[in-house]
């Protein structure tokens, strides 16, 4: 996890002197910055968020599931690809109350459970964007390239794809397992960061992370999103799909929604690679404070991402409205009529998940 990257704008010192500040020895030398005020900025309010996202996710993650079981299976492509982001999603969401109980006091998981959960931290935070972006990239092929993409769009293509995705995503999380490991800090106690490294290898790796999340986790993502919804938005103004209107609308919240929640938090990724790429060893603490309050934007949204995604569609809608049609029989008689009304209604077949 990067919530103690501050630790690591370090350099070397040279003639070895003390005073507050705390020491790794590794063949060199290498002062670390305490951070000690962003540290409390930190816990004054993050465990409290990431025990809110934990249970959001958990809560409507666990839901998406359930429909998706009793209702649609793997049948489709979609389902397969929605299945993969809840799982991601999931699996992010199953770390952060660790780095929660880290925030409020001190690591106390041990060095195995430090990689471990810095791991999957990275593999579910990254899944989740990838999948994203090839939900969207799919709903492109079906709208735009429908007698195409109904050849290519089968299950084999959807399983493929998904292993190339998680395939990627482990590849993206091997810096936190070589790096990752904990310390004690005479400040904050046991602590689990990058650390036990030579500082020219540390900031190798920290620059090859920050590039890594900026051009393939989010610049690649969001040129995508922005094409594909765009070309999405030509084909449905262009038929006879009478609910057009809502469909654009619909398209344009999920590009905006993207935008904001992802852009400033890569922004700072972004200033913190060119701080560190110019040698600048200074422990300047602004780019630590817009850090911590722009990625747990980027974590609510991974989090609440497979509902989005999936309740803007009408099938899910209408299935989750039967999943509360069993449990409080006074709803049945309500959409029930709701739903006969609606069948009379045209609906395209390629804005099912519109």
């Amino acid at each position: 996890m990067e919530d103690n990257d501050s630790y690591l704008d370090d350099f070397f010192n040279e003639d070895n002197s003390t005073g507050d500040l705390s020491y790794v020895v590794v063949n060199e030398t290498v002062m670390l910055c305490e951070k000690t005020e962003v540290i409390q900025f930190g816990a004054t309010f993050i465990p409290t968020f990431y025990y809110m996202n934990f249970l959001l996710s958990l809560l409507g993650n666990s839901l998406v599931l359930c429909i998706i079981y009793k209702y649609e299976k793997l049948s489709t492509v979609t389902n397969i690809f929605l299945l993969n982001l809840v799982v991601s999603d999931l699996l992010f969401a199953c770390t952060l109350p660790f780095w929660a109980v880290y925030h409020r006091s001190e690591w106390i998981f041990g060095p195995f459970l430090c990689k471990l959960v810095g791991s999957l931290y990275s593999i579910g935070f990254s899944s989740s964007i990838l999948f994203l972006t090839l939900m969207t990239f799919d709903r492109y092929l079906a709208v735009v390239h429908a007698i195409t993409a109904a050849r290519s769009r089968r299950r084999m293509y959807a399983f493929c794809t998904s292993f190339v995705v998680w395939f990627l995503s482990f590849l993206s999380s091997l810096k936190d397992i070589v790096l990752y490991n904990v310390r004690e800090n005479k400040l904050s106690g046991w602590v689990c960061e990058e650390s036990g490294y030579v500082y020219k290898t540390i900031r190798t790796w920290q620059l090859m992370g920050y590039y890594q999340q900026f051009g393939l986790f989010f610049l690649l993502p969001l040129m995508m999103v922005f094409y594909c919804y765009a070309r999405i938005t030509i084909r449905i103004v262009s038929t006879r799909i009478q609910e057009k209107c809502r469909a654009v609308k619909l398209i344009f919240v999920i590009i905006f929604t993207f935008f904001i929640c992802w852009t400033p938090y890569n922004v700072v990724i972004l200033l913190k690679a060119l701080r560190l790429s110019s040698g600048d060893r200074s422990c300047a603490d602004d780019l630590e404070y817009a850090e911590y309050v722009t990625r747990n934007i980027a974590y609510l949204y991974c989090c609440i991402s497979p509902v989005f995604y999936t309740f803007v569609g009408k099938k899910f809608q209408s299935h989750f409205l039967k999943l509360l049609a069993k449990h409080i029989p006074c709803l049945k008689i309500t959409i029930l009529s709701s739903q006969s009304s609606r069948t009379t209604s045209f609906r395209s077949p390629n804005t099912e998940y519109y």
